[in-house]
């Protein structure tokens, strides 16, 4: 099977969209990769020569953050996340689209304004100079990260999310 193949069979999304969600996908998928050398390396590191890998739980976290914030867009899009549908055949259909509706603006009014903190607290770090205690490494450049990600699971919720919402049973 070609990749253009394997790509369009593997990527509903549109247009640059499909070309984002595989992206992100790759970023989230190589930083696990190598959250799972680092493991090893320093398991190996720690019992076979008593030396653990110096910065290794700074690392971890950095990388948990970018893996984790990276898919976050992407499973938001989708409509991936859990869904609790215990009373959903007991309210009627217009009912659970309201609902759906407004948990959809809930969701993303609050991790707009909460990406908007986010990038503040990112932008303080990096004019105080903040950096991670074992490696030196800058932090704030990862809050924001952070921030940005959560602005683009805001967008994918407002826009394609509530378009899913509106129009699941006609797609």
């Amino acid at each position: 099977m070609s990749f253009s193949a394997w790509f369009k069979a593997h990527y509903d999304e549109k247009g640059p969209a499909r070309w984002l969600a595989f992206l992100l996908e790759v970023v989230s998928a190589s930083v696990l990769f190598i959250l799972m050398a680092l493991t090893c390396v320093d398991v190996l590191g720690r019992y076979l020569f008593n030396s653990p890998l110096h910065g290794g739980t700074e690392l971890t976290e950095i990388g948990l953050a970018v893996m984790v914030f990276a898919a976050m867009p992407v499973i938001t899009w989708r409509g991936g996340h859990i869904v609790v549908d215990l009373l959903d055949r007991f309210l009627g259909s217009k009912i659970v689209k309201a609902l759906s509706l407004l948990a959809a603006l809930v969701m993303s009014s609050s991790l707009y304004f909460l990406a908007w903190r986010i990038f503040e607290l990112g932008e303080r770090s990096i004019r105080r100079g903040v950096v991670t205690e074992f490696l030196g490494m800058p932090s704030g450049y990862v809050v924001q990260y952070i921030a940005i990600m959560s602005w683009a699971t805001a967008l994918g919720m407002i826009t394609y999310g509530v378009y899913r919402i509106l129009f699941q049973d006609k797609a």
